[in-house]
């Protein structure tokens, strides 16, 4: 039997979730095969860049405020719970994200940065909005 270690390789590179490592500043260190087949980047070309190329210029200024906030203490209040946002794919498309975040130290406690486990919940969002719609109309035709 294959050792732990590569077990562990095998189902980080080969999930279909999108699994990256960005540093303190934010650069991203890793970035495995479900990353690459929801984005539309490959590894080569995300590795060495900010999260800036997947996260909307609009939220981005917030984004960088929490997420340097969060290297600075080492502390978040998403240690257990999913975060949702936006993001955009290598093609310009909007994809809705759905992720958790693993906040990486040394031996020491010293922040080295973030891991995130990411899921593309598109499909499950629109349909959430299409029922929205729906039960707005159908309580707008009850008052009539």
């Amino acid at each position: 039997m294959e050792t732990l270690s590569k077990l562990l390789e095998q189902t980080i590179e080969q999930s279909a979730d999108a699994i990256l490592i960005a540093d303190c500043e934010g650069i991203i260190r890793y970035w495995n095969t479900g990353a690459e087949r929801m984005l539309g980047y490959i590894a080569s070309d995300a590795v060495g860049q900010p999260l800036d190329l997947f996260i909307p210029e609009k939220l981005r200024g917030r984004h960088w405020e929490g997420y340097h906030r969060v290297m600075a203490s080492g502390e978040t209040k998403y240690k257990t719970g999913l975060l949702t946002s936006p993001g955009i794919r290598k093609d310009g498309s909007q994809v809705s994200l759905e992720f958790s975040m693993v906040l990486l130290k040394d031996e020491q406690g010293v922040m080295l940065g973030c891991a995130s486990i990411m899921r593309d919940v598109t499909e499950r969002w629109l349909k959430e909005k299409e029922l929205k719609q729906r039960l707005a109309t159908c309580e707008a035709a009850s008052h009539e």
